[in-house]
């Protein structure tokens, strides 16, 4: 433990907390800016440095008012109450979720703030440190997983519920295994069905030519891999 001292109330101790606040948080946000995702440097260093006044906030009443206050109780207001902050920057576009990374990066910057808050900057130097690595690591690991993985998430669009039957037929005569499937139907008259659908091909087939197997169906309006 390198900075087992910043537990303590010293006037330096508390301005090096919130100097390290804004550093991590900032840093988080930086790498998620570069990338052009949401939340950005002052998001989530303004996220960093408000747990941060929550948990010192917490240790100065239990210093000036022994036994009124519960900073785990406070801490756990700060975890909780930041999801909607992170809710905020997820959005959903057609078929597709975006925003998840960046909501989870605004929590973790919450509870990154409340360690250091605290004084326990160690544990959030080294999530930090580790976060950024695996944002920047994980990224290639999946692209080689899911290279080779052989299920696939298919997003389509049929003019008819009868079409959907069909489709459903012809994955089960090729072989492949369906996991799940989902059906929106249209809100007016004339408009396509959407069929989300997980499956698992096997070996034989490839997903680039079953892709454009599927796409010369009778009634498939738009096929794609979600």
């Amino acid at each position: 433990m390198f900075f087992t001292g910043l537990t303590e109330w010293t006037p330096g101790n508390l301005i090096l907390r919130i100097v390290v606040s804004l550093i991590l948080g900032s840093l988080i946000g930086i790498d998620r800016g570069a990338k052009k995702r949401g939340g950005g440097a002052r998001t989530d260093a303004a996220v960093c440095l408000g747990a941060t006044l929550v948990m010192m906030t917490a240790q100065y009443i239990e210093l000036v008012f022994p036994g009124k206050a519960d900073m785990a109780r406070l801490a756990a207001q700060v975890i909780s109450g930041v999801g909607f902050l992170g809710a905020g920057s997820i959005i959903i576009s057609g078929h597709q979720i975006k925003g998840l990374t960046s909501a989870a990066s605004i929590w973790i910057c919450a509870c990154i703030g409340l360690a250091v808050g605290i004084g326990f900057v160690d544990g959030a130097v080294v999530l930090t440190l580790i976060l950024l690595a695996g944002l920047h690591v994980l990224p290639h690991i999946e692209r080689s997983v899911y290279r080779h993985s052989r299920y696939i998430r298919l997003y389509t669009e049929v003019r008819e519920s009868g079409t959907v039957a069909v489709l459903l037929h012809k994955l089960k005569v090729d072989g492949c295994e369906i996991d799940m499937y989902d059906i929106t139907r249209p809100g007016t008259s004339g408009q396509s069905f959407t069929v989300r659908i997980t499956a698992h091909l096997p070996k034989h087939l490839s997903k680039e030519s079953y892709l454009e197997t599927l796409a010369g169906l009778d009634g498939i309006l738009f096929v794609d891999t979600m």
